[in-house]
């Protein structure tokens, strides 16, 4: 991930255009995009500050408090599918997304298998 441009650029960007030079002069002069002078000089407008915006963070697991119930499920029933562990979440009042699902259940080590191993039929094509 990128890091975003120090806070002694943005604010000699922004103190370029609060003198009154128009915006493509001073990306020119700074290096830097005629979007991002726009948006520093808004930014310092809206808020006081120049400071960037948090990047990145921690997600909290969202379905970590129901793990045993999960895994119950999943073992009560090995041939369920993310859809109908979704619809018994939301059942329960927990709302998530397929996606959400499929990382939990890949955390617990489960994996993908589109279906059992079977012998060719003899009646298939060859």
């Amino acid at each position: 991930m990128t890091k975003p441009y120090s806070d002694d650029l943005r604010k000699r960007v922004v103190t370029a255009m609060q003198t009154g030079a128009s915006c493509r002069s001073v990306a020119a002069r700074f290096g830097v995009a005629p979007s991002s002078v726009v948006k520093w000089t808004q930014r310092a407008t809206r808020t006081g500050s120049v400071r960037p915006a948090q990047m990145g963070g921690y997600r909290r697991p969202l379905l970590e408090p129901h793990r045993a119930w999960l895994l119950d499920q999943v073992q009560a029933c090995p041939h369920i599918t993310l859809v109908m562990l979704q619809e018994m979440l939301a059942q329960r009042g927990i709302a998530v997304s397929h996606d959400t699902d499929w990382r939990f259940l890949r955390s617990c080590g489960f994996s993908f298998k589109k279906r059992q191993w079977s012998p060719t039929s003899v009646n298939a094509p060859m």
